[in-house]
């Protein structure tokens, strides 16, 4: 008895949170409470002045449109590409300078896009685009796209958009594509303003979602930058080929 008056006496006295490996939880927490903040230790601080022209210096300055990056970063130049469609033809990011270009990256055999499409998301976000000020490709990064099954897709859902066909996936990882469906939207200067999701509902059920593509497109039609210029994709995974 003494033994274990001595030992609660310890834990009490030195404040601490577990005794004999058995974690204590805090009956005050939620079980979807935030993780705590963890100050960090005082050699680790940084003065308020070294703090402020830390920050400045993480803001990425705006890119030279005529100079393309190799990865996408928003307010840079988008990575060029030249991609066929499911026709054979060629399409540039370049030719397309001057107008706004959405990019949606697709993959047929993913139920996230087939839902979309199945509720025509996409198809009637484009039909309310001035054609003369914005362009719509899709982009299939999947290893085993074909141009067939990217003819197949187009003409089952009548889509007014072509299909870029990426199987070695190098266009996908240069704009660090992970999810089907994944958007982009490059200004007309060839900058990249806006990626994440299509919308603010992964599961379909939500009567009225809103859509960050539509907003983001206006927005730059307004002559205004995109209000939410990123937000977290879902969907399935790219397929890209595995590397060997």
């Amino acid at each position: 008895m003494k033994h274990w008056t001595w030992m609660l006496s310890l834990c009490v006295s030195f404040g601490l949170v577990a005794c004999d490996d058995e974690l204590v939880p805090d009956p005050e927490a939620g079980a979807h409470d935030q993780p705590a903040t963890v100050a960090p230790a005082a050699e680790d601080r940084v003065a308020p002045d070294q703090a402020a022209a830390n920050e400045r210096a993480a803001v990425p300055e705006e890119a030279d449109p005529g100079t393309p990056t190799l990865t996408a970063s928003l307010g840079q130049a988008a990575p060029a590409f030249e991609l066929t469609d499911q026709a054979g033809t060629s399409h540039t990011l370049a030719q397309y300078r001057g107008k706004i270009v959405v990019l949606e990256w697709i993959n047929p055999d993913c139920p996230f896009v087939q839902r979309h499409y199945r509720a025509q998301t996409m198809r009637q976000l484009v039909e309310t685009l001035p054609g003369d000020q914005v362009v719509w490709l899709a982009i299939d990064s999947s290893h085993f796209v074909t141009a067939e099954s990217s003819q197949a897709w187009r003409e089952e859902h009548d889509l007014p958009y072509p299909i870029l066909l990426d199987a070695d996936g190098a266009t996908g990882r240069s704009y660090e594509a992970t999810t089907t469906p994944n958007m982009y939207i490059v200004d007309a200067e060839g900058v990249l303003r806006y990626q994440g999701a299509i919308d603010d509902d992964p599961r379909g059920q939500n009567e009225t979602p809103h859509n960050y593509v539509r907003e983001a497109v206006q927005a730059l039609l307004d002559g205004n930058a995109p209000p939410t210029p990123q937000t977290r994709p879902y969907g399935c995974s790219v397929k890209y080929e595995e590397n060997t």
